[in-house]
């Protein structure tokens, strides 16, 4: 049976992912970075958290970003960028036990609680990764709750204000994806016409290699640039299959990405002093 590393294990594979980085990163850009540090197969990768919406494996990997962070050797952006600090550039890896040793000692010792591993964490540590990760489990159930007409619509709004002009869908899936095409503007100066594919896929269904190049066929004659979308995400293989040599590459986003796009955006989601998932405006789409 697959397992996944505890949050622990990840310490030092997130500082090393970091600095394959260059010094910073964003969530996903590190989780990707972790998972082929790491080697973790397909199926650990795929297995979600028992909330949904995340992967386990993102789930505590945040844990991880949380523990370094207290431990002073990474720091965050409000934008939602990571970065090694000072004493992390100086550090190549660290003993597991003594971060979680200093980490607890910042805790009260009267305000433990036990997580999904068994470890002890205070109550304020379980918020701050919560308030890092629940907002987007909850924005991944209304995504997948959507219905199909709606969830067009949004990827749409979303190609538009990221900058691409006549939008189109061309076709439609079964499960609720769709295909597209549009003109993306680069400073209203550089154009380039691109093919995007989007597959609303529950988190334990990643993206195969097999659809990267039937995707990659579908574009044939008709543009060199084109965009998948997931609302989960893809396996090694179809990672590998975007970037082959000698192929034209395909941008990947997976189920994180979307919905820190949409964060970034505002689009239904926005940020007080905690993160609010507006479902009401989903429904509205």
């Amino acid at each position: 049976m697959a397992t996944v590393p505890s949050f622990q294990e990840m310490f030092n594979p997130l500082l090393k992912a970091l600095k394959h980085l260059g010094g910073s990163g964003r969530n996903n850009e590190l989780l990707q970075e972790v998972i082929k540090i790491m080697n973790l197969s397909d199926e650990v990768v795929s297995i979600p958290h028992k909330d949904g919406g995340l992967s386990e494996v993102a789930y505590r990997l945040a844990w991880a970003r949380t523990y370094l962070k207290k431990y002073g050797l990474i720091d965050n952006s409000t934008k939602g960028v990571w970065v090694l600090t000072p004493q992390g550039m100086r550090t190549s890896s660290v003993r597991p036990s003594e971060v979680l040793s200093y980490v607890r000692k910042l805790a009260t010792t009267n305000d433990l609680v036990v997580d999904s591993r068994s470890d002890e964490v205070s109550d304020e540590e379980r918020q701050e990764v919560d308030d890092e990760t629940s907002w987007k489990v909850e924005a991944m159930k209304v995504l997948l709750s959507l219905q199909p007409a709606a969830f067009e619509r949004l990827v749409i709004r979303v190609l538009r204000e990221s900058g691409f002009d006549d939008v189109t869908v061309t076709g439609r899936s079964g499960d609720g994806g769709i295909d597209g095409k549009g003109i993306v503007r680069i400073n209203g100066i550089l154009s380039f016409h691109a093919i995007v594919q989007c597959k609303r896929y529950q988190p334990d269904r990643p993206v195969t290699p097999s659809e990267i190049r039937d995707f990659r066929g579908a574009m044939q004659g008709r543009t060199d640039k084109g965009i998948f979308i997931t609302t989960s995400d893809f396996t090694k293989a179809a990672k590998e299959e975007a970037t082959r040599d000698g192929a034209p590459p395909l941008d990947l986003m997976n189920g994180e990405r979307f919905v820190e796009l949409l964060r970034e955006l505002r689009l239904g989601i926005s940020t007080k002093e905690i993160v609010v998932v507006d479902e009401n405006w989903f429904k509205n789409v």
